[in-house]
């Protein structure tokens, strides 16, 4: 379900993680394992790699669609626990990893595509009919706390509450405006630009880059572990809501008449 590349050279290399669970990367109980082990390796390898950086990155047309409904919602209590845990580690994960990220959003990236995407450093986002955005709300989910204080993180408190409460979603240009993204480009650019960030940053200094970037990052780790607990508890206690049980499948029901 990841795909793993190496770029660059080899004494400042960028290591590409891939995204591949057709057809649209959802997230699954699997997918976010795999991605949670790729990370681990990745973080503990980069040393003796020489891996300097990371891109994480999807299938042309498609990032991630987020979470996989129609699984989860097969799943009882005991599993959505495990889930909420895995995936709210897999954050933690992503705000904790010592290597620069990258991410490409290679299409749509909607709710946990966009999700993994605001734990990343950087994000270069496809130019076309794509949709960006945390819709949580409008699918009868709330926006966790991790996910609302990474957002603020990237596009400021006031932006990330308006758009979280909305359940926004919008265009790349959009995306851009109001900072979720830093640069829109042509589909078969966004790859080749996110692995060039990396491979520039990870040819600077490396203990001069390392604790610069812990400096930045570590307000948005300490959120993270204070909340992951709660958001845990609290996002088992929302799942099984009826409010969000009825809104998720009325979603599977329209996405069935679409197909």
């Amino acid at each position: 379900m990841i795909v793993t590349t190496r770029h660059g050279s080899p004494d400042a290399g960028v290591l590409e993680l891939r995204l591949d669970r057709p057809p649209v990367n959802a997230l699954d109980p699997a997918l976010v394992d795999a991605l949670h082990e790729a990370l681990v390796q990745a973080c503990a390898s980069a040393a003796s790699q020489r891996v300097g950086a990371l891109v994480l990155s999807g299938r042309p047309g498609m990032f991630s669609a987020g979470l996989d409904v129609p699984a989860l919602l097969a799943l009882d209590r005991a599993g959505m626990t495990r889930f909420w845990q895995r995936f709210f580690g897999l954050m933690r994960r992503f705000a904790e990893c010592p290597l620069p990220i990258a991410a490409a959003f290679t299409g749509h990236s909607p709710a946990g595509g966009t999700v993994l995407g605001i734990f990343c450093d950087a994000r270069f986002a496809a130019a076309g009919e794509f949709k960006i955005g945390l819709n949580e709300v409008q699918v009868g989910l709330c926006v966790p706390p991790i996910v609302l204080h990474a957002f603020s993180t990237v596009v400021g408190e006031r932006q990330a509450a308006w758009h979280a409460m909305h359940g926004t979603l919008m265009s790349p240009q959009q995306a851009l405006e109001i900072g979720l993204v830093d640069e829109v480009l042509p589909l078969e650019q966004v790859v080749p630009r996110a692995i060039a960030w990396a491979e520039n940053l990870a040819k600077l200094p490396p203990r001069a880059l390392f604790h610069t970037r812990d400096f930045t990052r570590t307000p948005l780790i300490e959120a993270t572990k204070a909340l992951e607990s709660w958001t845990n508890e609290r996002m088992l206690e929302v799942w099984f809501s009826d409010e969000a049980q009825t809104a998720l499948r009325a979603m599977m029901e329209r996405l069935k008449k679409k197909s």
